[in-house]
């Protein structure tokens, strides 16, 4: 589906998202800091500066993928995978950390995280309905 969006469209959308993100990211800061304790809106701000600095680190890492000739999308899938995957591992460690070291700053991480998986989520849906919607 991805695949047959022009090839200027994956940075803009990178874009949309990460100003989304950080303008949703605000709002929930704004709303944390009235209905949760501070540390939970903290929360909320590195959840989403987590996930901000996950997508630049894998936009990164997919531009640097080396196409050798006719290289099969497996091997193209096993470059990426495995740091990726421990990128993710980190990632899963450190908020799984912040929960039991001070559980509303990392209710806030976690809270924060998926505030940018829904944008990114609407984003891309966004795109691809512009660009003649899914098949």
């Amino acid at each position: 589906m991805l695949e047959n969006l022009p090839t200027n469209a994956l940075p803009r959308l990178l874009r949309r998202t990460t100003l989304s993100a950080i303008l949703v990211g605000f709002v929930g800061f704004m709303v944390a800091i009235f209905v949760a304790p501070p540390l939970a809106a903290l929360g909320v701000v590195l959840g989403v500066g987590l996930a901000i600095v996950n997508l630049r680190f894998l936009d990164h890492q997919a531009a640097t993928v080396e196409l050798r000739g006719e290289q099969s999308t497996k091997a193209v899938r096993r470059q990426l995978g495995g740091k990726t995957t421990g990128r993710l591992l980190v990632m899963t460690v450190v908020v799984l950390g912040f929960v039991w070291l001070n559980a509303p700053l990392g209710i806030g991480i976690v809270a924060g995280l998926v505030l940018y998986q829904i944008v990114f989520v609407l984003n891309v849906l966004r795109v691809v309905t512009n660009q003649g919607g899914m098949e």
